[in-house]
């Protein structure tokens, strides 16, 4: 059994979106050499990655299916395409369109978490910046350049409904969604 268990809660768009969203992931594998982001689902980050212990799983699962979200439902619209242009791991997105809505639906996840357990809350879950990652990690800043000449003069408009935060758990190889949580309808 790992010391640690590795988690991290998103919003995870419609099967036809995370296709689209694939396909341009697929295509900078390809033709600039970073496939890392293919190993994870597209989706947005509420709160970053974090190790638990496997012996406090059930408490993990317990606050996450207790968990009070604000709702109702709400749509999001990707817009075109961002950068984080770090010196050793640049990262290439789709931007969401602003949305006050995912901006407090953040907030009240992470202030529940802390509440919880306020050592694993971390500065960037504190600083959201929502994107949907399309490259990363193994993208040298080499290809970042060359990617990111095309990418953002690149169109992209999609938009999709937020009606759900899904946990998501490491199992060694890949990330599966292991408990959803649906947002209050009011």
């Amino acid at each position: 059994m790992p010391e640690t268990n590795l988690y991290f809660i998103a919003v995870v768009p419609f099967s036809d979106l995370q296709n689209k969203v694939n396909q341009l992931k697929r295509d900078i594998a390809t033709r600039f050499n970073s496939a890392r982001a293919l190993k994870v689902m597209p989706h947005i980050t509420l709160k970053a990655p974090f190790k638990w212990p496997p012996t406090a799983h059930n408490m993990l699962l317990k606050w996450f299916v207790d968990l009070k979200l604000p709702g109702p439902s709400f749509a999001i619209t990707l817009q075109g395409f961002g950068a984080f242009n770090n010196r050793k791991n640049p990262v290439i997105f789709i931007k969401p369109a602003d949305s006050i809505s995912l901006v407090l639906l953040q907030r009240e996840l992470v202030n529940s978490f802390a509440a919880l357990e306020p050592a694993i809350v971390q500065p960037i879950d504190k600083n959201f910046t929502p994107h949907m990652t399309i490259a990363y990690r193994d993208l040298t800043p080499a290809n970042f350049e060359k990617a990111w000449e095309e990418y953002s003069h690149k169109e992209f408009e999609e938009q999709f409904e937020i009606n759900a935060v899904h946990l998501l758990q490491h199992n060694g190889t890949q990330w599966n969604i292991i408990a959803s949580k649906p947002l209050a309808n009011t």
